[in-house]
């Protein structure tokens, strides 16, 4: 039987349109209440803006088998060992009869600062990698198979973050494929990096422009970087791990 990516581009839409939906309804809710928001803080804080693709986790968990896993959301329930600091907080944890099944993090970032919080999540990324495959290693989440790791990231469609971006160094070139590179092209040579040097099982960009609020429309910026990608491998790891080891059905635990 194969594996069900659970009418992933259909459910990803629905979450694109809840994304710049809930974006606007927290800077209107602080119009409302005095409050200038500059930076756009608003819509970063305001919280539930990636509900809609933690739903599509959610499906893609119950269709291919894992009736029984554990789908952890609250702070204290998604917080796990590291190697360089003591616990981290994900996104989203998948666990399964006592075995860590998946770690996600859903992270956006829209303009008009593309330049410092491309550079601050970068870094983020790769520290967050780095110190979760180390504790793995050490055996902080006892002996199994290698979890999915996964990081998906929703980059508003902009002029600010399709132009491209000049850098110098005054000692040695930068990378040839950084060159001229817009903010959105980093994003996906970023996501493509992180997966080839296996930091991540999957990491995907997707873009997607303020009026999707009514559609919905999304981009994929290439194959490596897709969440068509992203969603296949995700999909094919919660199969694997219900073949291996099935439980009965049972209610998902938030």
């Amino acid at each position: 039987m194969g594996i069900d990516l659970a009418n992933y581009e259909t459910k990803a839409r629905e979450a694109i349109k809840a994304f710049w939906g809930n974006r606007a309804a927290a800077q209107q809710k602080q119009m409302e209440a005095g409050v200038i928001d500059r930076g756009e803080r608003a819509g970063v804080t305001g919280g539930k803006n990636l509900d809609g693709f933690i739903t599509l986790i959610l499906d893609i968990v119950r269709a291919n088998g894992l009736h029984a896993a554990d789908v952890h959301l609250t702070k204290r329930l998604v917080t796990l060992p590291g190697y360089f600091r003591p616990t981290k907080q994900w996104d989203l944890l998948v666990i399964h009869q006592g075995r860590l099944v998946a770690a996600i993090e859903l992270k956006s970032q829209v303009g008009p600062s593309f330049g410092n919080n491309f550079n601050n999540r970068t870094e983020e990324a790769v520290g967050t990698a780095a110190d979760f495959w180390i504790a793995y290693r050490e055996g902080a989440f006892g002996q199994q198979l290698a979890p999915f790791v996964g990081w998906l990231m929703v980059v508003e469609d902009a002029p600010e973050s399709r132009s491209p971006v000049r850098d110098a160094t005054n000692h040695f070139p930068i990378f040839p494929e950084f060159q001229g590179a817009s903010y959105q092209k980093r994003y996906d040579i970023l996501c493509q990096k992180l997966t080839r040097e296996k930091y991540y099982t999957s990491a995907a960009v997707i873009t997607t422009p303020r009026e999707a609020v009514g559609d919905g429309f999304y981009s994929e910026l290439s194959q490596l970087s897709s969440l068509r990608t992203f969603v296949t491998a995700f999909a094919g790891h919660v199969a694997t791990e219900a073949a291996q080891f099935p439980s009965p059905p049972s209610l998902f635990q938030l």
